[in-house]
């Protein structure tokens, strides 16, 4: 069977992302006073996560600073399972956050985080996993199996989590609008626009750059993920301030921008801005989400979510996601299975 033939077990994965979103958000929506609880005493925030969980991290990391007035960063686990620093945490909330709860450099970072002083809490797909049982606090996904090595389902389920996180923690948003998450992904997998003729256009380039700002940003760093899983290219996921510092110029006719925003909010000028860059440079601009402004300014778009900005990057990843698969069969790869990856990735 050709790879432009196959049915993957991504694309039947990407499928299933409402159902577990529904399962996902029964199970932890009712759970947001014990995150309050657990986090009593604590002001700032510290993630601790690899790959695409990182991906996610970036997003609570933006949601909880601009709806939740929290101070939110990343951790570099090197530090303490290479370096073997110290650090005093007290006063923080350490969220880690592996879909298998079993990568050890993740585990062992969020034992040392505890030992700091830092209150701790768990974003995993598994109950029984060490990461569970080391956290003060585990919300656990519903995501059920993933057998595709890219992750999809289980992504737009830690960001629903992230969601809950931020409600316990106070943020500033409609609990309410959440709800409406599933019910529009399945609008959109009904309707995704044209992803085939996308993957097509994309189909010769030799890299591509991938850019959001603030929310969005998560969702750009996770479709060139994808991409570079997926379909072996040099995909480059930036900010739209970092790309405009100085790596605009990679931007050409055979290095193709993906510009990814919601339909509204204070991001969306500049991607409507990067746009006009991109095409002026000659080189072709895909939109995913920004509504009918960035779609005029870029050569092709495919719809985004009817979503406030700060859940529409749960929905933004859908179209990537579906652009990935569509493209890894097009240049007939089996994105099921990348060479070089398995769905548990252990670090030294």
């Amino acid at each position: 069977m050709s790879g432009a033939s196959l049915v993957t077990q991504m694309r039947t994965e990407i499928g299933e992302q409402p159902a577990a979103l529904r399962t996902t958000l029964d199970a932890l929506l009712p759970r947001t006073g014990e995150i309050a609880a657990v986090a009593a005493g604590t002001r700032q925030v510290l993630f601790i996560a690899r790959g695409t969980s990182d991906n996610a991290a970036v997003y609570g990391s933006y949601l909880l600073q601009v709806y939740a007035g929290r101070l939110a960063t990343l951790a570099s686990p090197s530090v303490a399972t290479t370096y073997h620093s110290q650090a005093d945490l007290s006063g923080i909330l350490a969220v880690a956050l592996s879909q298998s709860g079993r990568t050890e450099e993740i585990v062992e970072t969020l034992a040392w985080a505890s030992r700091c002083g830092a209150k701790t809490v768990a974003v995993t797909n598994s109950a029984g996993s060490p990461l569970a049982s080391t956290a003060d606090l585990a919300l656990v996904t519903a995501a059920g199996a993933e057998r595709a090595v890219p992750a999809t389902k289980t992504f737009s389920s830690q960001l629903a989590a992230l969601a809950v996180l931020g409600i316990g923690l106070g943020a500033n948003v409609d609990a309410a609008e959440l709800r409406q998450v599933p019910d529009e992904i399945e609008r959109m997998l009904a309707d995704p626009g044209d992803i085939e003729g996308a993957a097509a256009a994309l189909a010769g380039a030799v890299g591509m750059v991938v850019s959001g700002r603030g929310l969005a940003y998560a969702t750009a760093l996770e479709i060139a993920l994808k991409l570079k899983e997926a379909c072996y290219l040099h995909a480059m996921g930036l900010s739209y301030a970092d790309l405009l510092h100085g790596p605009i110029a990679v931007v050409d006719a055979r290095t193709p921008a993906i510009i990814v925003a919601a339909d509204s909010g204070p991001a969306l000028d500049g991607a409507i801005q990067l746009a006009r860059r991109v095409t002026g440079a000659n080189a072709m601009a895909l939109a995913i989400g920004g509504g009918p402004g960035l779609a005029r300014e870029c050569d092709r778009s495919l719809p985004g979510p009817r979503l406030p900005e700060w859940l529409a990057p749960i929905g933004l990843i859908v179209p990537g996601q579906l652009l990935t698969e569509s493209l890894a069969r097009r240049l007939n790869l089996n994105p099921d299975t990348p060479r070089g990856l398995t769905k548990v990735t252990q670090t030294g």
